[in-house]
């Protein structure tokens, strides 16, 4: 049976790209989405609740225009009250369809999408870590009465997450084998990229001393970080582990998350080392060097500070 065009492409994003699930899903919702409010334009006396995937057809692809496209943008604006952020996404979704079924299969000779005008979406600011409140989360973890094997687990997982600034699937994905002897540590990232990342003493001291436990458990699962049960620890129990550490250090866990924990290492490292974004990019596994260029705010109280040194900063009419 032949796969729709839909989901040809999403087995395209799954073994071509390496999309984690979460994105593939996203891609999938989003174009279903887009044709979903479509298709009544294209065929005004077809039933919607028998429509599937499978129906849209290739003279259906080229049939969408940058008007329709503009026309979905209103509707998600006026009728669903999507925000900025989730216009662009599905938008997103809808460009890289098009960009495969033009560029990939050509099956369309053009992309609508290509050329629209995207939604303008606010950057904010990470949420992080101050270099005390790191150390203080840290402190907590130790003070706990924990078994030592767990304690240990605990302080060694957040004490990557602090120093080298992985994602939540890149640490449950680690296995003892990925730690090399001079050292260094294997991840894949998104779009199952490998890197290597190097381990500074707090790493290597967390994990040895966890690992004097560790080795001792047996169990047929070479993961690094294991739960009670012997598996590896999953993304949710790991999520659940570390917001019961930060709610014991006092942090409020509506506001500071796993993720948060990546903005923190990405600031420090920036803010207390060298400063250099290519770097910084490279060791936190972003595509673009774009996407690391949030981590400069932390420049800007240095910037207030050194406007409040001007000699003239004082010198007033009188």
């Amino acid at each position: 049976m032949k796969l729709s065009y839909i989901d040809e492409f999403i087995s395209y994003l799954k073994s071509i790209k390496g999309h984690s699930p979460l994105t593939i899903k996203e891609y999938y919702y989003d174009i279903q989405g887009f044709y979903k409010f479509i298709y009544p334009k294209l065929y005004p006396d077809f039933d919607m609740e028998d429509f599937t995937a499978d129906q849209v057809t290739s003279q259906d692809l080229n049939a969408v225009d940058k008007q329709m496209v503009y026309s979905y943008i209103s509707y998600l604006d006026i009728v669903k009250k999507n925000s900025n952020r989730t216009k662009y996404r599905k938008i997103s979704s809808l460009r890289a369809f098009y960009k495969y079924l033009s560029t990939v299969i050509d099956v369309c000779s053009y992309n609508p999408a290509e050329t629209i005008d995207m939604p303008k979406i606010e950057k904010s600011l990470p949420i992080y870590l101050t270099l005390e409140e790191a150390k203080r989360l840290l402190q907590t973890i130790l003070s706990s009465k924990q078994k030592d094997i767990y304690k240990y687990r605990d302080y060694a997982m957040v004490t990557l997450f602090l120093n080298c600034g992985m994602r939540l699937s890149e640490l449950t994905a680690i296995d003892r084998k990925d730690i090399t002897d001079d050292a260094r540590l294997r991840v894949v990232g998104k779009g199952n990229k490998e890197r290597m990342i190097y381990l500074n003493e707090a790493c290597m001291d967390a994990i040895n001393r966890y690992l004097s436990y560790r080795n001792g458990v047996v169990s047929d699962n070479d993961a690094l970080f294991l739960s009670m049960r012997r598996n590896r620890m999953s993304h949710s129990a790991t999520q659940r582990t570390i917001e019961k550490h930060l709610k014991n250090a006092g942090f409020d866990t509506d506001k500071y998350t796993v993720h948060k924990l990546r903005h923190t290492a990405a600031t420090l490292m920036y803010k207390y080392g060298s400063g250099d974004l290519r770097a910084l990019q490279e060791v936190l596994g972003h595509e673009s060097v774009t996407t690391t260029q949030i981590y400069t705010h932390v420049d800007n109280e240095e910037i207030r500070q050194t406007t409040l040194d001007n000699p003239l900063s004082h010198e007033k009419a009188d």
